[in-house]
Order: C-alpha cells, then sequence, then structure tokens
C-alpha cells in the first residue's frame, strides 16, 4: 500500500507558529507567533507561507488549495472577533503586509483597513462613534491600495491631500474634518479609476485577495531585487504574508502608534528609544510625514501604556536575549504589539550590546562573536569629523545611523547614482524618503531628512547598510522642486554645493569638514589603550571583542606588504608575518632605469652589471623588512610584473625617437629601446611573459633576488634577529618551472650558508593563481614546501575576465540583472575559483601532509571570503594592513561558528 502524502499547509494562525520558523512564515509572521506564544497582546490574524509565495513565482498563480484555507482562517477569525470582513453594520478590517525571513525595507508597503467600502464606512463611523475617523481610515486604505496594489503614482495622492490642506488652511491631515476627507475619498477614487482603469474594489474579499497577491508580486519587483543585492539575500527564499485584524491609533488624542527600542540602535546605550505619535496609524511613523514625539514622553501622554510596554520591552529583550525593535499601537487606552523583530543597530551599537549582554549573563562570549562582523568593524575604522575644525554649522537633526560623510547635495534618487556613476560623492537630501529611493541611497555617502526620527524608513534602512544617517533637521527647509535646501538665517545649499553630515552628532556642516583617525583605529595603532581609565567604551568593547577572537580562531592573519613601513604598521594591526612582498613594487622610481638595462641587455656582460648593481638594493630592501618582521614568517615572491610595466610607452618612445631623428641629435639608447618594445610587445601582457617565465628568460634575475634574500637573512641572523624568510615563484602552471628554478636557488642558498656558517632554514614554495597550477597541485607539492593562493589572478584565469577592463564595462551591468550578486573578485566565488583552491588543498595535502597553506589575494581580508578559507583548511590569510582587524575577527566568528556555538 503506497503511503499516504500529507497535504501542504499554507497558512497559520499566529498561535501556531513559533521564533524558530522564519523560513516558512517569515520573520514578522514568526515573531508575531513567539509574542502570541508569551501571552502579549496581538491583535489575532494568520500567516500565509513562503511556500505559497513560491508556488505563485513559480506557476504564476496562487496554490489551488490556498483559497479554501485563507477562508477557513478567515471564518475562525471572524467568528472570534464576533464579526465579518467588511460587514455593513460592524465591520472587521484587516492589515496585509510582506513578511520575507529577512527584513527588507523598501519591499511592499502595508495595505491597513482592507474591508473598508462605502457601505462599511456608516458601520465604523457608527461603532467608534466618531465619523471623522471612519473616513479617514477609508481614505487611507484607497491611498494605499491605490499606490501598493493598484500601482497608481503615490505623489498624485499626496497631492490631492496637499491641495485639500491648503484649501482648508491645515497644517497636517488633523486639521482636515469628515466631510473634507469624505470628499478626499472620492477624489482619490477618481484617481484610481483614471490611472488604474478600473474602480476601486467594493468587495471586502477582492481587496483581501489583491493585496495577497500585490505582497507575492512584490518580492520580485525592482525595489526588493535590489535590495536583495545589495544585502546579499537569496533570491528564491519568497516573502510570507500576514493578515492581521486592525487595531486603531488615529481614534483620537487617547490612541497612538509608535516604535521602540529596547536599546538605542545608534549607540547601544540603554534606555527608553523610539517615537510616538498621538491620533495616527502605524505607517505615518515610519514614512515620517509627520514629526513624532520622543518615546519617553508617552510616559506623560499614557502612563499606564507607557508602564505596560516598559514591561513588555523588557520581556522581550530578555527571551530574544538581543536588541528588539518594536511597533505598537494604543487603541482608546488599550496597547497591542503590532510586531517585533531583532533590531538593526549601527555598527558602534553591534559591539557595544554584544558586550553589554555578556556582563548581563544573558549570552556567551562565542554568541557576542557571532553578534558582530568585520564590515562593521571596517565601519567603525572609518575616520570622523574632527572636532578642531572650522565649521559653518547649516542646523542639526537627529542622529540616525553614525559617520562621516561628505558630498555634492543632490535632491533626487535618480540625480544620486547618476552623479556616483560618474565618481562624485553625493548626499541624498529628501523631506523623507520612501522605498524608491532605495537605489539613491545606496549610491550616496549620506542621507539627510527633514522629517522623521531614528524609526522612520531613511534611518532604518541607512542604520540596516551601515550609511550616515541625519534625520528630522526640521530647521532645514528642504525644496526639491527648485533643488535647494535653506538653513535658518537664509543661508541656501544649492545643488551641487558640498555638505558635511555627522550622523554621530545629528549636525550638518556646509561644506567639506576635515576628518581625523576614528578611536578604534587609534586602538589598532597603539595610541589608545582599552585599559586606560578614560578609555572609549566602544574601544573597550572592540578590545574585549577581538581578544576572544584571537583566543579561538584557527587561521592565523598575515599582511600583504611591500616595506619595513607598511609591515611595522600591520605588525601593531596584528599581523601574524607578511604573506606576500611583492618585489616589482622595490623596482620602480630611480631603480627602473636599472632594469630596463637588464631587459636591453645584449650581452652576459651587460646583463651580469645590472643584476650587480640591483643586488645591494635589493638585499637592503629583505634586510629592512626582516627586521620589521623579526621572529615571524615573511613570504617573498619573486619578481612578477607584466614586463610592460618596466618599459616606456611605446607611442611616446616612438615619438621620442622620431624627433630626435628629425633633428639629427643622439638617439641610440632610445633606438634601442624601442627596438626591445617592440621586440617584446604583448596584446595581453597580464597573460604573457611575467612571473616564473620572466625567471627562466632572463638568466640570474631570480637567482639574484634569492641571493639578496639569503644574504639579508644571514646578515640578520648576525645583527641577533631571527629572520623566516619564504621564496615564493609566482605563477608556475606546470611542476618542471618549479623545479628548474628551485634547483638554482637552493645552490645560492647553500652557497651563502656555507660562506657565513648558517643554517637559515629558507622554505620555498609557489603561488597558485593559474588553473592548470591548482589542478596538478598534487604535482606541484613535489617541489614545493607551501602554497599560497593568488585568489586576484585565479579569479581572472578562471573567468576569463581582465579586472582592470571588464570592472569598467559590463560588471554593473551584470550585477544590476543579477548574474553576479556581489563581484568575483570582492568575495570568493565559491563554485568556481572555491571548488579550484579546494581541490588544490586535498591535493597538495595528500602529496605532502605538512605542506603549508595560504592566500594572499585580498580575498583574504573579505569577511565571507575568511570562512571559505577557514573550512577549506589553509593555515593563514593575508591581507592589506587596514584588514587585518577585520580578518583577524571573521576567522575567529568562523572558529566559533565551525564549533557548534549557539548562534543565529
Amino acid at each position: 500500500m503506497s503511503e499516504q502524502k500529507t497535504p501542504r499547509k499554507f497558512v497559520y494562525d499566529f498561535t501556531e507558529g513559533n521564533k524558530d520558523l522564519k523560513d516558512l512564515l517569515g520573520g514578522k509572521g514568526a515573531n508575531l507567533a513567539e509574542m502570541t506564544n508569551l501571552g502579549l497582546p496581538v491583535p489575532p490574524g494568520f500567516t500565509i507561507t513562503t511556500e505559497a509565495c513560491k508556488v505563485y513565482l513559480e506557476s504564476g498563480s496562487e496554490p489551488a488549495e490556498l483559497r479554501d484555507e485563507v477562508s477557513a482562517h478567515l471564518a475562525a477569525l471572524e467568528q472570534r472577533m464576533g464579526k465579518r470582513l467588511g460587514q455593513s453594520d460592524n465591520p472587521l478590517l484587516v492589515s496585509v503586509r510582506s513578511g520575507a525571513k529577512f527584513s527588507m525595507p523598501g519591499m511592499m508597503d502595508t495595505v491597513l483597513n482592507i474591508g473598508l467600502s462605502d457601505t462599511s464606512v456608516a458601520g465604523l463611523a457608527a461603532q467608534a462613534g466618531d465619523e471623522r475617523f471612519a473616513w479617514d481610515s477609508y481614505r487611507r486604505l484607497v491611498q494605499m491600495f491605490g499606490k501598493t496594489v493598484l500601482g497608481v503614482d503615490g505623489d498624485l495622492f499626496e497631492e490631492a491631500l496637499e491641495e485639500a490642506k491648503q484649501a482648508k488652511g491645515a497644517t497636517s491631515d488633523l486639521g482636515l474634518d469628515a466631510a473634507d476627507l469624505r470628499q478626499l475619498v472620492e477624489d482619490f477614487k477618481q484617481i484610481v479609476l483614471k490611472e488604474a482603469g478600473r474602480e476601486f474594489p467594493q468587495d471586502p474579499r477582492e481587496q483581501m485577495d489583491l493585496a495577497i497577491r500585490a505582497v507575492f508580486d512584490s518580492w520580485n519587483g525592482e525595489r526588493a531585487k535590489l535590495y536583495r543585492r545589495q544585502e546579499r539575500i537569496p533570491h528564491d527564499l519568497g516573502t510570507a504574508v500576514n493578515v492581521c485584524s486592525m487595531v486603531f491609533g488615529n481614534l483620537g488624542p487617547d490612541s497612538g502608534t509608535g516604535v521602540a527600542f529596547t536599546r538605542d540602535p545608534a549607540s547601544g546605550q540603554q534606555g527608553v528609544y523610539g517615537d510616538y505619535l498621538q491620533n495616527a496609524q502605524g505607517e505615518d511613523v515610519v514614512a515620517g510625514i509627520r514629526n513624532t514625539v520622543p518615546l519617553a514622553d508617552l510616559e506623560r501622554i499614557d502612563k499606564p501604556s507607557y508602564d505596560e510596554l516598559m514591561q513588555i520591552m523588557e520581556t522581550l529583550e530578555t527571551h530574544y536575549k538581543d536588541l528588539c525593535d518594536i511597533e505598537f499601537t494604543i487603541e482608546r487606552g488599550k496597547l497591542w504589539m503590532l510586531q517585533t523583530r531583532v533590531g538593526k543597530r549601527t555598527a558602534a551599537a553591534a559591539f557595544r550590546i554584544a558586550t553589554q549582554l555578556v556582563d548581563q549573563g544573558l549570552i556567551d562570549e562565542a554568541e557576542a562573536l557571532q553578534r558582530v562582523n568585520g564590515a562593521q568593524l571596517a565601519q567603525l575604522m572609518f575616520p570622523r569629523f574632527d572636532e578642531a575644525a572650522s565649521t559653518e554649522l547649516l542646523g542639526r537633526g537627529i542622529a540616525a545611523s553614525p559617520g562621516a560623510a561628505v558630498g555634492k547635495a543632490v535632491f533626487d534618487s535618480y540625480t544620486a547614482v547618476k552623479w556616483s556613476r560618474s565618481g562624485e560623492k553625493v548626499i541624498l537630501i529628501r523631506r523623507e524618503t520612501n522605498p524608491d529611493d532605495l537605489n539613491g541611497m545606496i549610491a550616496a555617502e549620506g542621507i539627510l531628512t527633514s522629517r522623521g526620527g531614528k524609526t522612520s524608513h531613511a534611518a532604518v534602512v541607512a542604520r540596516g547598510m551601515g550609511k550616515t544617517c541625519v534625520c528630522g533637521a526640521e530647521e532645514l527647509e528642504v525644496d526639491t522642486k527648485r533643488r535647494r535646501l535653506t538653513a535658518p538665517g537664509g543661508v541656501v545649499v544649492e545643488e551641487g554645493d558640498l555638505v558635511s553630515i555627522d550622523g554621530s552628532t545629528g549636525k550638518v556642516y556646509l561644506g567639506e569638514v576635515p576628518v581625523v583617525p576614528s578611536p578604534v583605529v587609534e586602538y589598532f595603532e597603539g595610541r589608545m589603550h582599552a585599559g586606560a581609565d578614560d578609555a572609549d567604551e566602544l574601544v573597550q568593547a572592540v578590545h574585549r571583542v577581538m581578544a576572544y577572537a584571537d583566543r579561538v580562531r584557527r587561521l592565523r592573519v598575515r599582511a600583504n606588504a611591500d616595506n619595513a613601513e607598511d609591515a611595522a604598521r600591520a605588525r601593531r594591526f596584528g599581523a601574524q608575518g607578511i604573506g606576500l612582498c611583492r618585489t616589482e613594487h622595490m623596482f620602480l622610481g630611480d631603480r627602473r632605469e636599472l632594469v630596463e638595462r637588464l631587459i636591453l641587455a645584449d650581452h652576459d656582460d651587460e646583463r651580469a652589471n645590472a643584476l650587480d648593481a640591483l643586488l645591494p638594493l635589493q638585499r637592503q630592501d629583505f634586510i629592512d623588512l626582516f627586521e620589521a618582521m623579526d621572529g615571524l614568517p615573511v613570504t617573498v615572491r619573486l619578481l612578477d610584473p607584466p614586463l610592460h610595466e618596466f618599459l616606456p610607452d611605446i607611442t611616446d618612445l616612438s615619438v621620442r625617437v622620431a624627433l630626435a631623428e628629425s633633428r639629427k641629435e643622439p638617439h641610440e639608447n632610445d633606438l634601442r629601446l624601442l627596438q626591445a618594445v617592440h621586440r617584446l610587445h604583448e596584446q595581453n601582457p597580464m597573460l604573457g611573459l611575467r612571473g616564473v617565465r620572466l625567471g627562466l628568460v632572463i638568466p640570474g634575475l631570480f637567482t639574484m633576488q634569492v641571493r639578496a634574500i639569503a644574504e639579508a637573512a644571514a646578515t640578520r641572523r648576525e645583527q641577533g634577529g631571527d629572520p623566516r624568510a619564504e621564496i615564493m615563484i609566482p605563477l608556475v602552471g606546470t611542476v618542471q618551472e618549479l623545479e628548474l628554478v628551485r634547483e638554482d636557488a637552493e645552490k645560492v642558498i647553500a652557497e651563502i650558508e656555507a660562506r657565513h656558517g648558517v643554517e637559515l632554514g629558507l622554505k620555498l614554495g609557489t603561488m597558485i593563481e593559474l588553473p592548470r597550477a591548482a589542478l596538478t597541485a598534487g604535482q606541484i607539492a613535489e617541489a614545493a614546501e607551501f602554497f599560497s593562493f593568488g585568489t586576484n589572478d585565479l579569479t581572472q584565469t578562471v573567468w576569463g575576465f581582465s579586472r582592470d577592463d571588464v570592472e569598467a564595462s559590463f560588471f554593473t551591468a551584470y550585477l544590476e540583472k543579477g548574474i553576479f550578486g556581489v563581484s568575483p573578485f570582492e568575495t570568493i566565488d565559491r563554485d568556481g575559483v572555491g571548488s579550484l583552491v579546494k581541490h588544490a588543498v586535498e591535493a597538495g595535502r595528500a602529496t605532502r601532509p605538512d605542506l603549508k597553506l595560504g592566500v594572499c589575494g585580498e580575498h583574504g581580508g573579505d569577511p565571507e571570503s575568511v570562512h571559505f578559507f577557514h573550512e577549506v583548511g589553509l593555515d593563514y590569510v593575508s591581507c592589506s594592513p587596514f584588514r587585518i582587524p577585520v580578518a583577524r575577527l571573521e576567522a575567529g566568528r568562523a572558529a566559533s561558528r565551525s564549533e557548534g556555538s549557539d548562534h543565529r
């Protein structure tokens, strides 16, 4: 007998789910269920699962079972509430809201008051005893439904509302009475008819079904796709839909709506943080249309509700063991919880909150490490404004998302994107932002609004992105049509003028304000000590997290550094050696002429003279480097430039020779150089005569460098130092190349060891940066004591991309089309490049179990890539000095996570 398949369940009542079902119920639905389970006052409702959305997106229609399931849950909701959806004398009204697994501001706007119609609006007025409230609720429904479900331009509704206010002489929508709002409903319905080509639906169930479908469709809206690309959220998750019975904050002064945080999302400080708006519905707070009052004022306005809210906030923070972001409504003195989630926060708040929660015993150090990340640490290392600088203050708003941002003022998202693509840094200035501004917010250095608070759209999205943001700068008059901002005293900022915004203080300045290093960089440089009495609280938090990461990480972290100065800084930042010293960087400037002589040499004597001139310079370079990194490994890559970098430009040289000939001036050297340039000219220098090939073609070049390294090591040993040099042969594609160079190198090293009477312990290895090297890693390991993966070139050769060319041509289009979620030069391509790395690790260690493995491409400092390198078993990552703290932190997070620590 065949096993009967359990039918899929597409709808869950709020009483059925919990916070661990985010994949199925979305973040909003899972948390509404969790609050219901905790016995908190949540309006009854139900959630349509992400599975239903996936079926709809794949097939173009809802699952066959969905309508009946929704009907059954709606009937149960109606029975519980004692009224039916849209009932003429006592209507049940519901809200329809999207809710994906991850919070996605800018996806689908909420639709409130579904169930209102020309007949039920009178019933709502009678039940509430307030005709104005009923018509206000109805005009909100037509406006939200028209914009969100039917795709009508939202500005048309806003313009009609503004005209109504002006006709009445009102400064806000609160100045409109029932008759004004009734007329506004008719005006809105005419806008819908004209723009959408259909009447506003009067059937309540049709309203709800169309809104549910609009939520499903919004998953693939341009704003949603843009946000997912920006935040690296998978495209196949789908969104849930939450249908919730309405509670009303717009019933008068004893009602209202608000957003609360259990801690300050900007700083992490404990206290009462949030915004409240009397006689308003939820979207009014988030949209920033009317300026709110601080949440603390609720204690004066409605103390019983305030006290209950404080108790619920404590319950939620203890339960979730984290900062919680809460939306609530008060309906005639009764508090209702509409949403909670683990709140987005700034980088500074993330580190502070993580350590605070450890001190409170709510989480352990391993979990604290998972609550922060390398991208946040990098933000904390950005410079801040110099407080001592001379500045011209334009005004002040709410410090919504910290940072120091300078750019040209722009007043719409289109201009922000356009100017940004031309290389300009811009500050996006709006009265308030809405989801349509998302692409402009991404392009901008910072965001400034004259309306809204810490919970407005601009603030929430900016914090999520790590963008600097100042909100609610009321004293600044923003005129988007004339593209200007007017400050108190009449100072005017036109589009294109430079402005500076400080997201840590809320201050807005005219012009460019100079910056100084952040306290976190001062700490890493050793100029600020975390244990000092006056130590910055943020620095203390960073120090504690970093100390734990260093204790648990397996991956060591080295630096890419080519001189003693960079090496010393890298060491201060915590580097455990140098993973890549690019010797070609030592041949620039005055030494370039010596390289030209080497390349031009026709005879062995000429070549030997050029090499003899380079040897002492190279030797001193390495002495300085080994001294700066004394006791730590230093991997020196032998010369690996595309040859054209050391030769003059062929056009410039041709002109020079032609001019000399026309003037009958001596030009023998230039002529020889031109002939050499022609002889060595390559169509694709990055795939030409470079790396090991150069060493094999120009006799004595690599042995000169090996001699300089060995003599420098011997000199340091005689000076009492502890040099630990490793010699890396670049661009090897076959083991035979490596064997030839190794044979010559070993002879030179043996000669120097015998002359100085020391054993230098120099290791010889190679850089894996060609697909063939990765595929034949088992053979290459026979001649190599270490591998270092050059993932920059490996990415170019695997993809067939010239990085410099493609990033300027089609990369943007590939990102916009979703072919890449992120550039493969920024984060390692696990499926392609990553597969080759993994194969090379396994094959290399099969041949040589003690093979040391590292990575020296810039992926070594990318947070996501560090986790990959930990997983495949590398010994170390190497990156630019400034990224070392990020790599240390992520190496700790990777080790902590792989050991199965409790994390989300």
